[in-house]
């Protein structure tokens, strides 16, 4: 990587790679707290006052104010703003009480009592309490187009035991769901509300202006539950979906932090006096291309092979993500993730093995699409894996669409199509939610009950070697049958003027988990 790590007040200009050589040697960790910058190790008291203005991508003209609907980064970012939800991941990727402030469950994991927070008002003045979070949970149960559904679609009931507290009854045990709670769809509004044209919750921030596709403003609420949060006056967002011209905003004054840095651009950024990094290594998203595993030609097993041995990932990471990026290897698990299946060889770029396979498959056309509407690189990372193709006599077809409409015209509809999957906060929710047989967002459409049985029975396995080696069996079932060409895990990279303290890596989500407005302050 040819990134420079300029030390502020030194004199020195340090290459990167020199810098982690250092680290190492001295014992430190810098690629998950993010060496590019200082105010991720800032540690001043938070202070108040003034409007954080980000500039951002990963919205549409189409953003909705209702959280069953929310399927990029600005969504959650104003969600976050505007509402809490019951469970927060920490910084060291844990569930933590945020509405619900305990929890507990009965032996077999199918029976928990959560205890609600007391003394949290919402926006419109109401106390919190039971019948807010039933209804909240609800939103997402049942004849619901909730993104969530699948999450909590386990729950049987959920049944007030007093004002403060509630029991959640499973079909089967699950011991990671707190985890589910945690995911972002699920924040509470007050019972009975569905006027989604607006949005009232219990954020540090209510809503001042919705624009979608331009802008979303919120206000400080003045008397937010949480100590040393929500420490700015108000919230500016803007949608800014070019890169160059986010990181101009950044550059220029215009706006205060951006996120989706462009690998390409990292010396413009860290040369500049002004802005810092913060640096997430490989928890990222995860960067693929999908194939459809029940429409010709991908319902082909060895078709599914040629896809894989024909990519050569490790020139992707290295030309497309400037070394910003670990190689994948066709999961969404990330080789830092505790029960990343090490067993599993890494498939290799053979072009040999692709044309046997191609051959043997009947070689059929194959068309990619691809649209940087995607994810930054899908374009680039598209024709690179078009010339190694060649390389195996192997014609793919890359066609450059509409980032306008793409995660509903394209994504989960096309045979073959370009895809990001966010981090998840444990491996139970990034597995169930891409490859579960009943996963609304099953987008390789593979489905093999063995799986369902194996993952599902994971959830209530105390024993951690146990449990570890069903989930290397799970992946090593995605990785040798699977329509998922997982070529990178990216490194987040935000960016943020120096004068915002607070920023912080984090496990799940870049921008401080999308919580930055809540977690930020000036100096």
């Amino acid at each position: 990587m040819t990134g420079k790590n300029f030390t502020q007040g030194s004199g020195l200009i340090l290459d990167r790679r020199e810098l982690m050589k250092s680290a190492a040697a001295l014992g430190l960790s810098l690629g998950g707290l993010g060496a590019l910058g200082g105010s991720a190790l800032a540690a001043d008291t938070p202070k108040k006052g003034g409007t954080l203005k980000l500039g951002m991508e990963g919205g549409s003209a189409s953003d909705s104010l209702d959280p069953r609907t929310y399927a990029d980064s600005v969504p959650i970012s104003y969600g976050y703003q505007i509402c809490n939800g019951f469970v927060e991941i920490g910084d060291d990727g844990l569930p933590k009480g945020e509405l619900f402030e305990s929890w507990e469950y009965k032996p077999g994991a199918k029976e928990w009592i959560f205890n609600i927070r007391k003394d949290v008002t919402f926006h419109n003045g109401k106390t919190l309490d039971a019948d807010d979070a039933i209804y909240s949970i609800n939103l997402h149960r049942g004849d619901t187009k909730s993104a969530a559904k699948d999450l909590l679609s386990s729950i049987t009931d959920v049944k007030k035991l007093s004002a403060n507290q509630i029991q959640i009854t499973l079909s089967e045990g699950n011991l990671d769901l707190p985890y589910n709670l945690s995911d972002y769809h699920v924040l509470c509004v007050p019972n009975g509300y569905s006027d989604f044209s607006k949005l009232v919750g219990t954020g540090a921030y209510k809503l001042e202006v919705f624009e979608p596709g331009v802008r979303v403003v919120t206000k400080n609420t003045g008397n937010y539950w949480k100590p040393g949060r929500g420490n700015f006056d108000g919230i500016e967002l803007q949608y800014i979906q070019d890169q160059a011209s986010r990181l101009q905003a950044l550059i220029s004054g215009q706006v205060d932090a951006i996120n989706r840095l462009d690998a390409k651009t990292m010396d413009i950024v860290t040369s500049s006096p002004d802005v810092s990094v913060v640096q997430s290594k490989g928890t990222g998203n995860r960067f693929a291309f999908v194939a459809l595993c029940d429409t010709d030609p991908y319902t082909n097993a060895d078709l599914r092979w040629a896809l894989k041995y024909g990519m050569d990932r490790k020139k992707i990471v290295d030309t497309v993500y400037q070394g910003y990026a670990t190689v994948g290897n066709d999961t969404t698990i990330s080789p830092s993730h505790k029960y990343y299946a090490k067993d599993v060889p890494q498939t290799p770029y053979d072009p040999e093995k692709a044309a046997f396979h191609y051959k043997k498959a009947g070689s059929p056309k194959l068309e990619l699409k691809v649209s940087e509407g995607a994810y930054n690189g899908a374009t680039d990372a598209g024709l690179l894996y078009q010339e190694a193709m060649k390389q195996a006599g192997i014609d793919l077809t890359v066609t450059r669409v509409s980032g306008d409409g793409y995660w509903s015209n394209i994504w989960l509809k096309e045979p073959f199509c370009a895809v990001y999957w966010g981090g998840r906060p444990n491996i139970d929710l990034q597995l169930s939610q891409t490859f579960l047989s009943t996963a609304n967002w099953n987008d390789t459409h593979w489905k093999r009950p063995e799986f369902d049985k194996l993952l599902i029975s994971a959830r209530v396995e105390t024993d951690d070697a146990k449990r570890a080696q069903i989930y290397s069996e799970c992946q090593k079932m995605i990785h040798d049958d699977g329509g998922m060409v997982c070529y990178a895990v990216g490194d987040y990279l935000d960016a943020y003027s120096k004068k915002i303290m607070g920023t912080a890596p984090h496990p799940r989500y870049d921008m401080c988990d999308q919580r930055v407005a809540e977690k930020g302050w000036f100096a």
